[in-house]
């Protein structure tokens, strides 16, 4: 297992794979490396649904910290093509956290569920000893559809061109330059504001829908780029369907002060996580209406290149391996020690 972060492949399938309590037949698709969601079949009804850990980062403002917090959450199962339909949340609040920051933030959740059409059906509140931000709970997302309208993670097959949203390291920067922005001392006023622009990117849920119902069933699979950034997720979309990618750079979006903001961190972008930018495998046919629909959206899109027969992930002619850890945790810690 990696000190920080997801754990690895191999620690996956030596602990976690071989134990998943009883079998099911109405489990459709259980516990994979690198997917973002499982699937069940209910009587011919297909449920797709994700947890996550809650993360409410307070010098967001509680608002936006909220609304920040969900998105994660709801873009992975989003990205199985069924719109997000019911949630159930668990907090477990640090004892300083008041009421009214409390309220705050479930107004905040409220709102955003109700504008995504998401029904809250359970859940748990309480506070705690030895519970501290940004970790205050967890929560799983469902959606419920047809079969026949779910994008299988897996699902990628050549032929297909790639797409991918956003680009490298656009929750890195935007959220780093927001939370520490006296750290950034050495970038101009006029950097630091156009960073802390791309918080507003790591949205990835209406990306997501957006997606789906553009492109239908030309979309073949379509993968949140998390922990591990763009180069993890587009390993995890390859190996997953057992496929190669290749791949050409300057054809992946690279949002503004992405770059200068990695290389005053010295951290590797590509490596680095990246919430809101999503990897999607199209049928050529539906790729301009997947990429026209998106510009329509206002969410930076690129072809990236396509699937073929093999295995891996090749970018500008080079063999890209998994990264063995996402340097975004190191900075933050980094960070956080600067600015104390």
């Amino acid at each position: 297992m990696t000190d920080l972060g997801k754990v690895d492949r191999d620690f996956f399938a030596e602990y976690i794979f071989p134990r998943l309590g009883a079998s099911r037949d109405d489990v459709a698709l259980g516990p994979t490396h690198g997917v973002d969601f499982g699937l069940l079949d209910l009587d011919g009804t297909a449920v797709a649904l994700a947890t996550d850990p809650v993360s409410i980062l307070p010098e967001l403002g509680f608002d936006r910290a909220a609304r920040f917090a969900l998105d994660i959450i709801l873009t992975d199962v989003a990205v199985s093509g069924l719109s997000p339909s019911h949630l159930a949340i668990s907090f477990t609040l640090p004892p300083e956290m008041t009421d009214e920051e409390f309220a705050t933030l479930w107004t905040a959740l409220h709102e955003e569920a109700d504008d995504l059409g998401i029904s809250i059906v359970t859940g748990h509140t309480a506070r705690y000893g030895g519970c501290s931000y940004p970790w205050i709970g967890g929560a799983t997302a469902l959606a419920v559809g047809d079969h026949e309208d779910v994008i299988r993670p897996d699902g990628a097959r050549p032929g297909d061109d790639i797409l991918i949203t956003n680009g490298p390291a656009v929750e890195t920067t935007g959220l780093l330059t927001t939370l520490f922005p006296e750290g950034f001392d050495g970038l101009d006023a006029e950097t630091l504001a156009t960073a802390q622009e791309r918080l507003d990117e790591t949205g990835g849920v209406r990306d997501a829908m957006t997606v789906s119902a553009a492109g239908g069933r030309g979309v073949h699979a379509m993968h949140d780029a998390t922990e591990g950034g763009v180069h993890g997720a587009l390993n995890e979309i390859a190996a997953t369907a057992g496929v190669k990618l290749d791949l050409d750079s300057s054809s992946i979006p690279m949002r503004p002060g992405v770059r200068e903001v990695c290389d005053y961190l010295d951290i590797d972008p590509w490596h680095s996580t990246t919430a809101g930018t999503l990897i999607i495998a199209t049928d050529p046919d539906v790729t301009d209406d997947v990429c026209d629909a998106l510009a329509e959206h206002g969410t930076a899109v690129g072809i990236a290149g396509t699937v073929t027969d093999g295995a891996g992930v090749v970018i500008d002619g080079e063999e890209i391996e998994v990264p063995s850890s996402d340097p975004s945790w190191d900075a933050y810690e980094r960070l956080a020690h600067k600015t104390e």
